[in-house]
Order: structure tokens, then C-alpha cells, then sequence
């Protein structure tokens, strides 16, 4: 038998959150620390979904110990306004930012190129999130690692949630994601994962295999 269907979205609140400035925050003070926490590091950082404010580009020079960061998204104002305030991060000493249209499903970076792989609450929102695990697996060294915190369908599928934020129909447990993760060539390990506000949320870093 097929899953209903989502309720309705009668408004749609995405950008007003995902770009906010308490959205920012939250990120920057809770979420990276408790990654790195997790064992987020790596000099060479891809970031995928950076919206407007370049939450993972700015965490991972500050948090994460990133020098070269490459961050993209699909919406070009996102772009642009990722590289407006993040233009203080290129300054740095040894710090290299570059942020560029692009699909997280299909990076235009080499293979085995990146030591870290950064994604702050993108999967939820794309189409074919398991195509975005497999091309961060091609794109992160084998002993790289993939640092990711996401909402579970616990919180994207609570009605409340779906009347305000349009988001695609087939999201995922903490389970399913974590399996996803692994049957995308990382490792993930109980001391590197955590689950918050009765698994709504979980954070993971995990290792790409083959080191």
C-alpha cells in the first residue's frame, strides 16, 4: 500500500528560516561545535548548501580547521550573498573560499579531492538525497569525512512543520539515513553520532571507507 500523501503546505517558510539570522546563529554556536565535537576536521572542505549566509564555509575555517573551502548551492542570490559575508574568511591568512552555482548531486570537483564534506540540513530538502551521499562519497579522499547535521522525518512530517515548509515527500529516520550514509561508502560509528529532541535531529560524522 502506497504512504499518504504529505499534508498541505499553505505557506511556504523555507527561505525565511534557512537564511535567518537565528538560524545562523544556531548553527555556528550548537551545531558546528558539537561536530567538531564529533570529529569534524579537514584542510580541503566542500560545502553543499551554503545559502546566503555560509554557515558550513564559516564553521569549518572556524571550527573544523578548513584552509581551502569550495562552497556551493543551486540558487545564484544564495551565491552571491554566500560571497558578500564570507568575503571576510577569504581574507584570512592561508584561507582560500570559493563559492559557486552548483547541485549538491553533482559537484564539479575531481574525485578523492576533498578531506571534508559539509552538509547543514540539506538533505531533508533534496529531491534525490541519496544521489547527494553518493557523489559526497565520490568527491571525499577515502579516511576524509563527511560532517552532517540533519532533521529526521519525525520533525519534516509533523503536520505543523508541513503547513509552513514545502519539503519532498520521501524523507528519512535516523536509521535510514545513517544506512544510506554507509551503503554510500562511509563509516559511521556510535561515538561519532548523536540524536536530539527525541531523534528529530542527529548529527554524524562519518569516514569515507577504503583508507
Amino acid at each position: 500500500m502506497a504512504a499518504p500523501p504529505p499534508p498541505p503546505t499553505y505557506v511556504d517558510a523555507n527561505r525565511t528560516w534557512v537564511d535567518s539570522r537565528v538560524r545562523h546563529l544556531v548553527g555556528l554556536h550548537l551545531e558546528g561545535p558539537a561536530l567538531a565535537r564529533l570529529g569534524a576536521r579537514g584542510a580541503v572542505c566542500v560545502e553543499v548548501g551554503t545559502g546566503r549566509r555560509g554557515l558550513g564555509t564559516r564553521v569549518a575555517v572556524e571550527r573544523f580547521g578548513a584552509r581551502r573551502v569550495t562552497a556551493v548551492d543551486v540558487h545564484p542570490a544564495s551565491v552571491d550573498a554566500a560571497r558578500r559575508r564570507t568575503r571576510d574568511l577569504a581574507s584570512l591568512p592561508g584561507v582560500q573560499v570559493d563559492v559557486g552555482v552548483a547541485d549538491a548531486a553533482a559537484l564539479p570537483l575531481p574525485d578523492g579531492s576533498a578531506d571534508l564534506l559539509v552538509s547543514f540540513h540539506l538533505l531533508h530538502h533534496a529531491d534525490d538525497w541519496r544521489a547527494v551521499l553518493a557523489e559526497a562519497a565520490r568527491v571525499v579522499r577515502p579516511g576524509g569525512r563527511l560532517a552532517l547535521t540533519e532533521m529526521t522525518s519525525r520533525f519534516v512530517d509533523a503536520p505543523w512543520l508541513r503547513a509552513v515548509s514545502r519539503h519532498p515527500a520521501d524523507r528519512f529516520s535516523s536509521e535510514e539515513l545513517l544506512a544510506a550514509v554507509r551503503a554510500a561508502g562511509f563509516e559511521t560509528a556510535p561515538e561519532r553520532t548523536r540524536r536530539w529532541f527525541g531523534d528529530r535531529v542527529v548529527q554524524a560524522v562519518a569516514v569515507r571507507a577504503g583508507a
